[in-house]
């Protein structure tokens, strides 16, 4: 082994040791604590993470609202001035990309960061 095949070996450990290095800081980074995401007619209005227990009343200019809470790691909609309330009636939502939709006040309530979740009821 000559001097520049030791200098060569070594900038290659240096570097998958870098890569390595960034690969584990971004992932520690990148874990970020689930949130409900509430969007009004489109426009993202607040984060709210699912650790809190609150109950956020979502107002809007023509009298029409609705109510969230925020209760054990759980979003539901418990209330809203809609005429067919489906918004209210459905269950709590807590994993990555699950929503709770209210067509009528276009309130839309989106979870971020939150856990996969894992089988259904209808592919188990």
């Amino acid at each position: 082994m000559k001097k520049s095949d030791i200098i060569l070996i070594g900038l290659l450990l240096l570097l998958s040791l870098m890569a390595f290095g960034t690969v584990t800081l971004y992932s520690k980074l990148s874990t970020r604590e689930p949130e409900a995401v509430v969007f009004l007619k489109g426009e993202e209005k607040g984060h709210y993470p699912l650790s809190d227990n609150i109950t956020l009343e979502i107002p809007q200019e023509d009298g029409t609202y609705n109510i969230l809470k925020i209760q054990d790691g759980k979003a539901d909609m418990i209330e809203a001035s809609c005429p067919d309330k489906v918004c209210v009636r459905q269950h709590p939502v807590s994993g990555q990309g699950e929503s709770l939709v209210c067509l009528p006040n276009q309130v839309v309530v989106e979870i971020q960061n939150g856990q996969e979740e894992g089988l259904d009821g209808s592919t188990k």
